[in-house]
């Protein structure tokens, strides 16, 4: 596919999203249509995609337009490309400009230039202070790529050169003992034997970072309570606990059980009604708006509105209370998300204290994009004495 071929394949999979397809879907849909399109063409067009999603507003401001065609007109603006040799209408390339696109409208200013959606400014400023303009503006970005090594099989040295000899270049992140941030050929990881032998797991460094906060000892009896995909369970079974692994929603956990053969390790799948504790630890990575992760999900700062916003904070609570019920006297309940919003954590973690004037809280920790990993959140609690 020619360069205005993949633009023109942006676009029209950006019409589909903005009409209400989900990003992923109107991909898959535009893959399975365009058989002729190679591996190549297909990670340009999903890198123009989410791009675009990333910087949704200032993209349309800069193209003068909502639509497909106005996203990527406006990004190729904002990178200094040549307008008119991409869209220049020859084959399947986007049609010439019009008389009124052909007016660049310079760049955007305010909320609009940072891509935050207005609504939630007030949210994000309150929670970051000072850093809320350079954190959003990391928001906009494509987000480094980390794996978390499985310690269980090797040092996170042996490891980096395992993965260098499969041409996948790292240098060691300081959020995380076990984290490696991929430098060249992130590409190959998932084809790498590193990866197929469970060496290595794609994890976000602070995600790392929560777990090594975590204190886990050996044989510690650990429940995941939201696990999902499960890659905390793993990250804490790597490191000698009992982990058990339980959601409200079994299938978000369906591809768990191949991760756990891949990673040679041990834990318990629990679906909903067939927990057993008391726990030394139970960890809420609670269901959240993931304003953290919006680099790696930015559908998710467009979707998000502020009924999903206070339903999320009933769930949030709701799996508090419920979890709090399974640690042992002397546990640790540590809840945890990938969010910036106060609202979901800090203040999530004062209403539960006020609810629960047995518990205390032992220390509280947030992590935003300027550490260099993702937005999370972590709290630990415990029983008053």
């Amino acid at each position: 596919m020619t360069p205005g071929a993949r633009a023109a394949a942006a676009i029209a999979v950006l019409d589909r999203w903005l009409a209400g397809t989900p990003v992923e879907q109107a991909l898959t849909n535009w893959g399975r249509a365009s058989r002729y399109a190679g591996s190549g063409d297909r990670h340009t067009v999903r890198d123009l995609v989410y791009e675009a999603v990333r910087c949704r507003s200032s993209f349309a401001h800069r193209g003068g337009a909502e639509t497909g065609r106005g996203l990527i007109l406006g990004g190729l603006r904002y990178a200094g490309g040549d307008v008119d040799h991409l869209f220049n209408g020859a084959g399947h390339a986007p049609p010439t400009l019009g008389t009124a696109e052909s007016i660049d409208p310079g760049p955007a200013q305010g909320l609009v230039a940072l891509d935050c959606p207005d609504w939630l400014a007030p949210y994000l400023q309150r929670a970051l202070g000072p850093a809320f303009a350079p954190v959003m503006t990391l928001l906009r970005q494509r987000a480094p790529v980390f794996l978390r090594v499985n310690t269980a099989q090797a040092t996170r040295d042996q490891a980096q050169a395992r993965l260098a000899a499969e041409g996948i270049v790292t240098v060691p992140h300081a959020l995380a003992r076990t984290a490696l941030h991929v430098t060249e050929g992130a590409r190959k990881i998932h084809t790498s034997g590193c990866y197929a032998t469970g060496l290595v797991e794609l994890q976000d460094a602070a995600s790392q970072a929560v777990v090594q906060a975590l204190q886990i000892t050996p044989s510690m009896r650990v429940l995941d309570y939201c696990a999902g995909g499960g890659g905390k369970a793993l990250a804490m079974a790597a490191m000698g606990a009992q982990v058990s692994a339980h959601d409200v929603d079994a299938g978000r956990m369906r591809d768990l059980p191949n991760r756990v053969t891949r990673a040679h390790a041990s834990v318990e799948i629990l679906g909903p009604g067939r927990l057993q504790g008391p726990y030394d630890l139970v960890l809420v990575d609670a269901p959240c708006s993931g304003s953290g992760s919006w680099r790696r999900a930015p559908e998710g700062k467009w979707t998000l509105t502020p009924a999903k916003l206070a339903s999320l904070l009933s769930v949030q609570a709701g799996v508090l209370d419920t979890a709090q019920g399974l640690v042992a006297a002397d546990g640790c309940l540590a809840y945890a998300t990938c969010t910036m919003i106060e609202d979901e954590n800090a203040g999530q973690i004062s209403e539960f204290l006020a609810r629960h004037p047995d518990w205390k809280c032992l220390s509280q920790h947030s992590f935003t994009p300027l550490d260099g990993g993702d937005g999370f959140f972590l709290a630990q609690l415990l029983r008053v004495e």
